[in-house]
């Protein structure tokens, strides 16, 4: 009783202080968009693209030596694919990063710095590198889901991950073409909605990646056909672009990472907005 009548005022008036300090930080408020306006994020991303002078078609070079990096091993040394998909799933938030900071400083300056861009994972390295290992796993689940998929719907023996490789892109088992789609569907769903604008709000809050998972999963809660229509888009887009040879993510995938940064901005209330 007497340690609490001798405190002076400074110290009581700074205790509330001390402890606001210590409480998390509030989650953001999602706002409620219409469903064309991922086309406006499309636009808007291209704008970026063309105003920082291209830069992000450096991240697209990447994009595009990888596709073609994962189709010589897997016409030469096979058993490595997994391993490269991998590696690429645990370098694509980094690489993405990248392009979301070039939409990040164009906001915020007017102008974009390649190499700044190369480094700003350094913001939240933590909290993206967690991230990164998330979707990583999430990659080697699905490749040992694929697997056992396989093995139920075969009659040969136990599947190799050529073996299913060689099936995804054959015709000749539609039975297990619609059961990988389906489960595929489900796991893609659940990726696409933790990390829809994780990323980029890490990036530019330097939130912790439970809370951008958080919110990721929140804006597809309140916003289902809009980011639906989103994920259709970005799926014919990056679709297409494989399909035909990987050169057009040159452009594609630097215009999917801008667009984005706006799908981010546009979802994601502003910080002490609720």
């Amino acid at each position: 009783m007497t340690n609490s009548v001798d405190k002076g005022p400074g110290q009581i008036a700074s205790e509330p202080a001390s402890v606001a300090e210590e409480l998390p930080p509030p989650m953001p408020a999602i706002h409620q968009l219409s469903a064309d306006a991922p086309l406006e994020w499309l636009k808007r991303g291209w704008a970026d693209l063309v105003a920082t002078r291209f830069l992000g078609c450096f991240y697209g070079l990447v994009f595009v030596l990888m596709g073609y990096a994962i189709v010589w091993v897997y016409a030469t040394k096979w058993q490595l694919t997994m391993g490269l998909i991998g590696g690429f799933f645990l370098m694509g938030p980094f690489l993405c990063t990248g392009l979301y900071d070039l939409s990040r400083q164009r906001e915020q300056n007017g102008t974009a710095s390649l190499w700044q861009s190369l480094t700003c994972w350094t913001r939240n390295l933590s909290s993206l590198a967690f991230f990164a290992i998330i979707l990583t796993f999430a990659m080697i689940v699905w490749a040992r889901v694929s697997l056992i998929l396989f093995a139920l719907s075969s009659t040969t023996s136990f599947p190799t991950v050529q073996g299913v490789l060689g099936q995804i892109f054959s015709l000749n088992n539609p039975q297990f073409l619609l059961l990988w789609g389906g489960v595929g569907f489900i796991f893609a769903s659940i990726v696409f909605a933790i990390g829809v604008v994780a990323a980029p709000m890490m990036l530019d809050r330097k939130s912790d990646t439970l809370m951008a998972i958080f919110s990721s999963v929140r804006s597809v809660i309140a916003n289902p056909r809009t980011l639906y229509v989103w994920a259709l888009l970005v799926v014919v887009i990056i679709g297409l672009s494989l399909a035909a040879g990987f050169l057009p993510l040159l452009i594609t995938a630097p215009l999917v990472g801008h667009a984005t940064w706006h799908a981010y901005r546009d979802l994601v209330a502003g910080e002490g907005v609720s």
